[in-house]
């Protein structure tokens, strides 16, 4: 598991930013609150998988945990798909075709191809029928034009998103930036994301902390959920 350890300057700057507000999330009601697990698919999760994140599988336990505790508390839930797809009306060339090599580009259209075996969710996670399975096309879950997710937000009234999976750097931090800037209340959990090097959970941790969202712990979140204790800020 990756450990937390956001610097206190830019904890104290958070602070003085903020003034008061020290927590942006206005709170849990459970009508206006998503629990959203970011790619937790067989392509990142599974040993030997072509993008393995081998900590990503440590993090499930606190993923299900959060999971039980959203539902009880009757907030929704929300898992998505990385998905390959140089079909779809925009095809993401830039990435397919310069960021990657043709051999890797080849590879990575396979493995996340719709139905593809590595395209699906990973087994232990706790997934319901009444919870809300999408495919996204870009690393961000709300690019407009490359996932359902945002007219399904507004459709259900969702103010505040809670951020888990992986990888922290990327997908997740993609989508927390741009949730912000949609003016959703953001809340990244630093023990429920993963990403292949400390390095770089460490970094997004303080890009989260700094201008994007609340950055708190697995049990803050729940005990948050029940009613039990305020939010308070991962260290």
């Amino acid at each position: 598991m990756h450990k937390t350890n956001i610097a206190a300057d830019i904890t104290e700057r958070t602070t003085v930013s903020r003034g008061q507000n020290s927590h942006i999330a206005r709170g849990f009601d459970p009508a206006t609150t998503l629990l959203l697990v970011i790619d937790l698919q067989d392509g990142f999760m599974r040993e030997g998988a072509l993008l393995e994140v081998p900590t990503a599988r440590e993090i499930v336990p606190n993923v299900n945990k959060m999971i039980a505790a959203t539902r009880a508390s009757g907030g929704k839930v929300a898992f998505s798909r990385y998905t390959a797809d140089l079909d779809e009306p925009k095809p993401w060339t830039a990435f397919f075709d310069r960021f990657l090599s043709a051999e890797r580009s080849k590879a990575q259209l396979e493995v996340f191809a719709p139905g593809a075996p590595d395209h699906g969710l990973w087994a232990g996670l706790d997934v319901a029928a009444e919870d809300y399975v999408f495919d996204k096309t870009r690393f961000s879950c709300l690019t407009p034009g490359t996932s359902p997710l945002q007219a399904w937000l507004e459709a259900e009234g969702i103010e505040t998103i809670i951020i888990t999976g992986t990888l922290s750097n990327c997908c997740c931090e993609s989508t927390a930036r741009d949730a912000m800037q949609f003016d959703y209340d953001v809340i990244y959990v630093s023990d429920a994301n993963a990403t292949l090097t400390d390095a770089e959970h460490q970094a997004t941790l303080c890009n989260m902390s700094a201008l994007f969202g609340d950055v708190v712990d697995t049990d803050t979140v729940i005990s948050a959920m029940s009613g039990d204790v305020p939010l308070a800020r991962a260290g």
